[in-house]
């Protein structure tokens, strides 16, 4: 007879969610308050060794497999953006978060959670793109599921993916894995899809029209491990931004990220409506931007490689990792002025993935 847990388990909540009563699902992520939730509760209550990695996704070994899995929950409005959608989008920040483990993804699940009265010819348009997505990443939607909920208590639609990539290399790809040393390469400009959002919400029009930059990041990365680049970690910038990816970083591998402010590169256009909307443009979402942290010897060529595609050509090297401030971020300002860059105590942007 196999032994039954016992029923009465309980475990006493680490933490008083009513300090954080503005704290919700649909908010996402990126903000000191839920990095401390995922911390104190969710770590606290399933920690594993794959989790622990504290990585985009999980990298696992069933019966000698290596493989990589990775889910996440997509509820942006409005469900058309400037340069994208919600379908699109659901497909490439499943397929870009396997691709920072080092995996080259392959299969997709998705689930719909649809709206009462969501009009056929919207799902129609949302089901097109992430199929044209799909085909554009080189994988296949496999499995899903719909639920439809009460007019009013859903938004229109909201769209889980999860996926499952494959590791094709042993190089250990995770936060853990930094270096004293190690070179901070940027793929491309910072706080499109952000401003891309916040932009059509606010009506604020440009001389240059703000496009997100949501696009499959698996090429450039599968280029990068090919090529034998000395890749230690690597991060997609969404929720909390550049600034925010740095310190979970940073504070995972206890090492001193420092950047120069001046190396970052922000369009400006973007500049512009963070300037008028009060927001700081290393700290808004991404959905087509990496950070790489490779070895100091190997930073010209990554950069190069990245610069050969579509969503690398402003690659740039941004910064360096040292040893005097562990689990810091600094930034380097274009006078030469020092300051920290510390995560925000919530998001700056709600809803906009």
């Amino acid at each position: 007879m196999t032994d039954v847990p016992p029923t009465d388990f309980t475990l006493s909540c680490p933490v008083p969610i009513s300090r954080y009563p503005h704290v919700t699902l649909a908010h996402g992520g990126g903000g000191r308050l839920m990095n401390q939730l995922i911390e104190q509760m969710f770590v606290t209550a399933f920690g594993n060794d794959a989790l622990n990695d504290r990585h985009d996704g999980a990298r696992l070994d069933p019966a000698g497999r290596r493989l990589a899995f990775s889910t996440d929950s997509y509820v942006v409005r409005p469900l058309f953006f400037p340069g994208s959608d919600i379908g699109a989008l659901a497909v490439n920040g499943t397929v870009n978060d396997l691709a920072m483990c080092g995996a080259r993804p392959r299969w997709l699940s998705t689930g719909f959670i649809i709206e009462e009265g969501l009009p056929m010819e919207t799902l129609w348009r949302v089901v097109q793109s992430m199929q044209h997505a799909a085909l554009a990443a080189d994988v296949r939607i496999v499995t899903g599921d719909t639920k439809v909920v009460d007019k009013g208590k859903g938004d229109g639609l909201f769209i889980n993916t999860a996926g499952v990539g494959v590791l094709e290399t042993d190089r250990d790809i995770r936060p853990a894995a930094v270096q004293a040393g190690d070179a901070v390469i940027l793929s491309g400009d910072v706080g499109r899809h952000g401003m891309a959002i916040m932009s059509m919400r606010e009506g604020l029009e440009f001389e240059s029209p703000i496009e997100s930059d949501c696009a499959p990041l698996a090429a450039m990365v599968g280029d990068l491990l090919e090529a034998g680049v000395e890749v230690h970690c690597l991060r997609d910038l969404t929720r909390g931004g550049l600034a925010s990816a740095l310190n979970e970083i940073a504070g995972t591998a206890q090492l001193q990220v420092d950047i120069a402010e001046a190396a970052v590169p922000v369009d400006d256009a973007v500049r512009g409506a963070c300037e008028i909307l009060g927001f700081d443009p290393l700290y808004v979402a991404n959905e087509g931007r990496l950070v790489a942290f490779v070895a100091p010897a190997d930073a010209d060529r990554a950069v190069a490689i990245l610069r050969k595609h579509d969503a690398g050509v402003a690659a740039c090297r941004i910064g360096e990792v040292k040893t005097e401030m562990p689990g810091r971020v600094t930034l380097r300002s274009q006078i030469g002025a020092a300051r920290i860059l510390d995560l925000l105590s919530g998001e700056q942007l709600p809803r906009i993935c």
